[in-house]
């Protein structure tokens, strides 16, 4: 299949076109018509606000008070089409669970354009849940509400923990319903990102042969993404180095956080180095490595601690379909198959440097000394054995460094107290090496390591709250906490502090 041709007939949906003015600049739309399906949403019955992002409409030059306008709500829930949108959903392919799926693409949502932001950063305005698609393989193309206000809530938090991530712009309720494993109301989110090329999107047309079209979406990312790389003798190779150092530095940021992904295919690896599509997502509260949350994740594969290699894996991938533009880029099949390796190679050494300074700055470590990395390892080896609270441990470490709270809060959250007293000795000694004050030291702990952050049961009790009663307020509430994770706030105990037994979430859900 060329390049050219189109993935699927265009598909045209009712809505009427109004001016809105969101100054849309639509480059992937300029490419060929092989990479998306052009179609409007199709419009809801009854659509509702739930919720703009304020700030983050600020950041990209909109006006939030237009946003929530009748107007406004409309274009959120695809009932009406923006000055300038050219809405289209993309095509990809992917791995699922190390299947391969030949075809994907944007089966429940339409990218409406683009806009640059005040930071000069070009952004993808898209709505997810906007209806069925060329890509629905039999979907109706529309989302519950609890898993739109999850996205929300998580994404939100990420951009507040300084974690590269896709945000939400908006979510509207449509007055309609979806059938999932049970009825639900129907919602559609407003998601921006950077891009939504995919490690899928490139595997697409490397499936299918189509070398040209692998050459125009590198091209593209260069141009987007990684401009430094058109002006180096190999752009592809530094394309490829490129997504390779993001992906390792994204992965050591969850790593850090205690994040799971829990569904981390090669559709949902972003090339701009993003957290993008929050499904069965979750934090965890008790650290374990084998910890995972998913319900569709059965063997373990996404599991906390086999993120890395899952990422490693999911680049590999990547440079596969990049080899035949990097064979006529090195001159051979043989040199595009080195290059590729020793891309390839600086994932492991990356995300292991990157992971190791975030665990010396979150124990108040401001040198390097060769013990650092057993000095860490062997603290969170003590907190999987004594279901130490991952987000409470190091938080806690803070106090305990300038005094202000007592060293019991930090040993009490080990099932033997004595194992925390054990590496603490050491932790002191290799602190005593450093003159910092406690309260420098405090203080730079503290922007490493989250007070607050979406924990699973305050996560459900949320969504529960909106999907049964029509109360927003529990989302506002936890959605204005975790905005605002690094804050000392006494008044908010109850939200970082672990659930109780009956209140713990075993198992997260996608919700496609």
């Amino acid at each position: 299949m060329s390049s050219t041709d189109a993935a699927e007939p265009p598909v045209k949906g009712g809505s009427g076109r109004q001016p809105f003015r969101f100054n849309f600049e639509n480059t992937y739309a300029l490419l060929p018509k092989g990479f998306y399906s052009r179609l409007d949403p199709t419009p809801v019955r009854a659509p509702r606000l739930v919720k703009v992002n304020v700030e983050l409409a600020v950041k990209l030059g909109l006006d939030p008070d237009a946003l929530t306008s009748p107007e406004g709500v409309e274009i959120f829930a695809g009932n009406r089409v923006a000055e300038g949108s050219e809405p289209l959903a993309i095509v990809y392919a992917g791995h699922q669970f190390g299947h391969f799926v030949p075809q994907l693409g944007d089966g429940r949502a339409n990218l409406l354009g683009e806009v640059v932001g005040r930071d000069g950063i070009r952004y993808d305005i898209q709505l997810k849940g906007s209806g069925p698609t060329p890509y629905s393989r039999r979907g109706d193309g529309r989302a519950a509400l609890g898993p739109v206000l999850r996205e929300f809530i998580l994404s939100e938090a990420m951009a507040a923990l300084n974690v590269p991530t896709t945000r939400a712009l908006a979510a509207v309720t449509t007055g309609e319903q979806v059938m999932r494993e049970e009825v639900m109301p129907g919602a559609v989110l407003t998601r921006v990102a950077a891009s939504h090329l995919r490690v899928g999107t490139f595997q697409y047309f490397a499936a299918r042969g189509d070398t040209e079209g692998t050459r125009i979406l590198a091209d593209y990312a260069i141009a987007r993404h990684y401009p430094e790389a058109a002006e180096t003798k190999q752009p592809y190779r530094a394309l490829l180095n490129g997504v390779v150092s993001r992906q390792a530095q994204l992965v050591a940021q969850w790593m850090l956080l205690g994040f799971i992904h829990g569904v981390m295919n090669t559709d949902n690896t972003s090339i701009s180095g993003e957290t993008i599509d929050y499904g069965p997502c979750a934090f965890m509260e008790a650290y374990d490595p084998a910890m995972v949350f998913s319900s569709i994740d059965h063997q373990g594969r996404y599991a906390y601690g086999n993120q890395p290699p899952a990422a490693h894996w999911n680049l590999t991938r990547l440079a596969e379909t990049l080899l035949p533009i990097l064979e006529q880029e090195t001159g051979s099949e043989a040199n595009a198959l080195v290059s590729a390796k020793e891309a390839l190679a600086g994932f492991i050494t990356q995300y292991e440097a990157a992971r190791v300074a975030g665990l010396r700055r979150k124990l108040g470590l401001f040198t390097e000394s060769d013990g650092d990395a057993a000095l860490a390892q062997d603290l969170l080896d003590r907190m999987a054995a004594n279901r130490a609270d991952f987000t409470l441990t190091f938080r806690r470490l803070c106090d305990v460094v300038d005094g202000s709270e007592s060293e019991e809060g930090a040993r009490l959250l080990f099932d033997e107290p004595t194992s925390y007293d054990k590496w603490a000795t050491g932790w002191r000694q290799r602190m005593e090496v450093e003159p910092i004050p406690a309260s420098t030291r405090a203080a730079a702990m503290r922007i490493a390591s989250p007070a607050f952050m979406p924990r699973n049961h305050l996560v459900e009790a949320t969504l529960n709250a909106a999907v049964e009663r029509q109360d927003f307020q529990p989302f506002e509430e936890l959605l204005d906490v975790v905005s605002r994770p690094y804050e000392n706030r006494p008044d908010l105990k109850k939200y970082a502090t672990p659930a109780r037994p009956e209140e713990r979430v075993s198992q997260t859900f996608c919700g496609t």
